[in-house]
């Protein structure tokens, strides 16, 4: 079994959980001291009283389009002045003093991120150690060196645990059979999917690849592949991280969900809003990272995704998620008219007695059919389907049926909006 990276891992759950919630005051003071962005959302807030779950999900959740939005803005207002919106604490203009970006990505969007000057950055090695790459590894990274960070994320947590790496990159299959056989890589980092092809090019030349374990990330990794890979050798965990957050969650030998990162608060909130649901429920990842360089404060990453119970059986105590579960941006056009789950939950706001509710979108192009699907245990359901159905015109500008149904009805799978047309 892999070993643990550090100490860290093994925690008692309230230590952990004291520790992180000491050091929020500190962050949210950071955020707002030294990244603009931060100091204009969070502003009246007292930080030294951000110390509880409880003061930080009253906090504002930041989504990705912000991020856009605001980088658009600072671009247009000053071209090459802050080109990330104001959420950076650093820049590159403080490089000689040892206090600035090393690199700047770009990610889709386009959306610019900074690398700080940590050595493990992302924190990526704690994923490595937990599939078990040891010092010594060489490891084939194939994910794309260019404009975006997933392969120096990549990179950078292997050599922080002592690993060499080859630049592998993406495409040009024929050359990196050539390194590999050439090589002898024991590990693989990079998407499944390429791995897969990779593989699949071996075995028509009748050749076996080197690689006997893999970190994979940045695309779904079902059970069906882990096990087809399995079979040819190839022992493969996966990572959940991104271009903004770095890691936030990584698997174990135990296959049981994955465990977060130790630099992150975790909060699984309603999509479109920023309350947090009961645990198991599927919800939208947001994610506050401890990083004073790149200070994250209620990140929404657009990700839905649950809370494990119980802990790891590997000994790690942290908390677990489920893994990837989709997209919570289920914004669709109803009629030529946006819906957003934002406006959804505004409807169910008003109405205490409702516990969920979704928004199922049915019909075909030009005879759209909305229906407000909404769990309640109120004893005058007739007055409260109407009253919903007002609210649901109101906010969205569009007309809807509302069909009232038991708690426990609907499915814990984090959709506020199901489009359900034949013809999206």
């Amino acid at each position: 079994m892999a070993k643990h990276y550090d100490t860290l891992e093994t925690r008692d759950p309230a230590q952990r959980e004291a520790a992180l919630m000491a050091a929020l005051p500190g962050h949210v003071a950071r955020a707002q001291q030294a990244a603009p962005a931060f100091a204009d959302i969070l502003k009246g807030v007292d930080a030294l009283a951000v110390n509880s779950r409880a003061a930080l999900a009253k906090l504002p959740v930041t989504r990705k389009h912000e991020l856009l939005e605001r980088q658009q803005a600072a671009r247009a207002a000053a071209p090459g002045r802050d080109p990330f919106g104001g959420f950076a604490a650093i820049g590159w203009r403080g490089l000689l003093r040892g206090d600035g970006a090393r690199r700047v990505y770009q990610s889709p969007g386009p959306i610019y991120e900074p690398e700080g000057g940590a050595a493990d950055y992302w924190r990526s090695a704690r994923a490595f150690a937990a599939a078990g790459f040891e010092a010594g590894d060489l490891v084939h990274n194939c994910f794309s060196y260019h404009l975006t960070p997933g392969a120096w994320i990549m990179e950078a947590g292997a050599q922080a645990l002592g690993c060499t790496v080859f630049p592998g990159g993406v495409g040009n299959t024929e050359q990196q059979l050539a390194a590999i056989t050439d090589l002898q890589p024991v590990a693989y980092a990079g998407t499944p999917s390429f791995l897969k092809i990779l593989v699949e090019k071996a075995q028509e030349a009748g050749a076996k690849l080197s690689f006997g374990k893999a970190l994979v990330s940045g695309e779904a990794f079902p059970p069906s592949l882990r096990d087809w890979l399995a079979e040819r050798g190839i022992t493969a965990y996966q990572c959940y991280a991104t271009a903004d957050a770095g890691l936030i969650a990584y698997e174990t030998p135990a296959r049981e969900g994955l465990v977060l990162d130790e630099g992150v608060v975790l909060e699984i909130v309603r999509p479109g809003t920023g309350d947090p649901v009961p645990e198991g429920e599927v919800g939208e990842v947001v994610v506050t990272v401890l990083n004073a360089d790149y200070p994250l404060v209620r990140f929404g990453t657009g990700d839905l995704s649950a809370i494990l119970p119980g802990a790891c059986p590997t000994g790690r105590t942290n908390t677990r998620i489920k893994g990837w579960l989709g997209r919570a941006d289920q914004t669709t056009k109803v009629r030529g008219m946006f819906v957003h789950p934002g406006q959804i939950a505004e409807v169910i706001k008003r109405y205490p007695e409702v516990v969920r509710a979704r928004l199922v979108v049915e019909g075909e192009m030009a005879n759209d059919r909305m229906t407000l699907r909404a769990e309640t245990s109120c004893s005058g359901p007739g007055e409260l389907a109407v009253r919903l159905a007002e609210t649901l015109r109101d906010v969205t500008k569009l007309r809807g049926e509302v069909e009232l149904l038991l708690p426990g009805t609907l499915p814990n799978d984090g959709k506020v909006i199901e489009d359900a047309r034949s013809y999206k």
